[in-house]
């Protein structure tokens, strides 16, 4: 669904990521894993059109054809199928639930909306109930929910999470992952997600990308994960 190919990019003069080539396939749950510092939520950044890439190519698989999302304005990202949960969630703290949820039906792609998608709620039943309630107002994990909810309005094919269980109390971090499995499984999304706990990664993902220096050292399935992959790119 996304191959990534020879991508590089540059903060001012430093140069983060060195010629990356990523796969993330359809119907996959791919973890993209790595210590702090080494170029994951930039990667994730590029791959959102947030930051501007200085070579390499992007090119997603929409159901019609092919594009080349180095060279795709940010904007074009949700008519074309992605949904981005970035880290620390980002959601509108002074608007309600609702308010946050229907936020993404502006930009849904296909079908028009007027109303929130009732399934939705089933995913997510805890938004449902707090639906007058300020966003600001809710606990870490419900602002998690309420984040990936507003997301899923978009009717993505293709959903980016950046930390999912960053700052999360250890019950409902194990909730999340039922809601990813959920979502990559049942409704056949394709998940692309950063993260750092280990136990939380091999739970949810089916593929995992391991990143150092800003260079991909290391990707197979989940299984292959070896305790020799973890202490060298992983261990602090």
């Amino acid at each position: 669904m996304l191959s990534i190919t020879g991508l590089n990019q540059f903060y001012g003069g430093s140069h983060i990521l060195w010629d990356v080539d990523l796969e993330v396939p359809e119907g996959s749950c791919t973890c993209l894993m790595g210590r702090n510092g080494v170029g994951k939520t930039t990667l994730l950044k590029c791959v959102m059109g947030l930051l501007p890439v200085t070579s390499g190519r992007m090119a997603y698989a929409t159901e019609a054809a092919g594009v080349d999302l180095a060279r795709a304005p940010a904007d074009r990202r949700a008519g074309l199928g992605i949904a981005y949960v970035p880290q620390g969630r980002e959601i509108f703290s002074q608007l309600t639930v609702e308010e946050n949820l229907r936020i993404g039906l502006g930009a849904r792609r296909g079908q028009r909306l007027r109303e929130i998608p009732e399934h939705i709620f089933e995913w997510f039943p805890v938004l449902k109930k707090m639906l007058r309630r300020r966003g600001g107002d809710l606990s870490g994990g419900q602002q998690q929910q309420l984040a990936i909810g507003r997301a899923m309005v978009l009717d993505p094919r293709l959903l980016i999470l950046d930390e999912p269980a960053e700052g999360i109390q250890p019950n409902i971090v194990h909730e999340i992952g039922d809601i990813i499995l959920r979502l990559n499984r049942d409704a056949r999304l394709t998940v692309l997600l950063v993260e750092q706990k280990l136990p939380f990664a091999r739970r949810v993902a089916s593929e995992f990308r391991l990143i150092d220096k800003g260079r991909i050292v290391g990707s197979g399935p989940i299984a292959n994960l070896s305790d020799e992959l973890v202490q060298q790119h992983l261990t602090v």
